[in-house]
């Protein structure tokens, strides 16, 4: 990081804004690194201010990247792990080599003191090795689970699903569901409106849900078309219509059996769940443009009544309409 970008970071954390810092060990992975950049750490003039203060840090001046692929310099030392508000661990392929006691030192302080923590792939293993993971639930790419699990008994593992939030620890299997757990925080930070430009910035899904499965298969090249685009894309412009499972399959031209194939092979989940997942986002953009009438929020998104919106909200956002509308809506601080 360079001086003059090192004094912005100082006066954005200065400012409050929110300061995400990324810990980069020997043979580390560049796509997890480059997520977090992506997500945390680019400016978004189409937002119109700066969503986080990023940085990065190391415990050596310079660090080999996996693989030798390249080296990383230049960056800020392992001291500014105590400055974040959020810190992402190293994750990295050899997952039995230990970790470096400054960098496991470096994560318990972070905890003790109420930083956010999280892990992107064998990130879960710094974690748990830290000693901050015990009798929490994690997951970690579905490789390494049964390793996982036999190393660290104390840990709830939770394989095959994307992410999981644990509250104040946070962990995600491989490779793209490290977007997937960034977009999440920023939801959860910044409100649902705010995380669907930075996931159309990215040209990513704007919201898949942690419990969903890591593996999705893919259907061969050779077949006929099996998309779910289209019928996407119509239930989507009808949420606030009485959609089934049923009228999907009908309008798929399928049965409802081949319809939940279909979920569980291209999103890894199942038609129902979908439909909810898409029915509360339009929800909370709906409470964040403004809406302050839950029970039109709940006819208009197709959720129903006042009640099961409570209801949902809770179960996925953790808080109530009322007080994602203090935290979110148009008067919030």
């Amino acid at each position: 990081m360079t001086q003059e970008s090192s004094h912005a970071a100082d006066a954005a954390s200065a400012s409050g804004v929110h300061r995400v810092v990324v810990i980069v060990d020997e043979n580390s992975n560049p796509f997890e690194l480059g997520c977090a950049t992506e997500v945390f750490g680019l400016r978004r003039p189409e937002i119109g201010r700066d969503l986080y203060d990023f940085r990065l840090c190391s415990p050596e001046p310079r660090t080999l990247m996996r693989d030798g692929f390249f080296t990383l310099t230049g960056v800020a030392g392992l001291e500014a792990a105590d400055t974040a508000d959020t810190l992402i661990v190293p994750n990295r392929p050899d997952i039995e080599v230990l970790r470096r006691p400054a960098v496991l030192d470096a994560v318990r302080r972070a905890h003790a003191r109420g930083a956010r923590l999280v892990g992107f792939c064998s990130g879960a293993f710094t974690l748990a090795e830290a000693g901050v993971l015990d009798g929490r639930r994690a997951t970690a790419h579905w490789q390494w689970a049964d390793s996982f699990r036999a190393r660290f008994p104390a840990v709830r593992m939770e394989e095959d699903v994307l992410f999981v939030d644990d509250g104040d620890i946070l962990t995600a299997a491989g490779s793209a569901a490290a977007l997937d757990l960034g977009l999440h925080l920023v939801r959860r930070d910044h409100g649902a409106e705010i995380a669907n430009a930075v996931s159309r910035r990215l040209v990513f899904a704007a919201h898949r849900d942690g419990g969903q499965r890591q593996f999705v298969e893919r259907p061969m090249p050779d077949l006929r078309d099996e998309s779910l685009a289209p019928v996407l894309a119509w239930a989507q412009e009808r949420l606030d219509s009485p959609l089934t499972v049923s009228g999907l399959a009908e309008r798929a031209a399928v049965s409802p059996a081949t319809l939940h194939r279909r979920f569980r092979a291209q999103l890894g989940t199942t038609p129902l769940a979908w439909l909810t997942g898409e029915r509360l986002a339009l929800a909370c953009r709906l409470i964040e443009r403004g809406e302050s009438r839950f029970e039109v929020v709940a006819r208009r998104s197709g959720l129903g009544t006042a009640a099961n919106l409570r209801t949902l909200m809770r179960r996925e956002t953790g808080i109530t309409p009322s007080a994602y509308r203090r935290r979110f809506g148009p008067e919030a601080s």
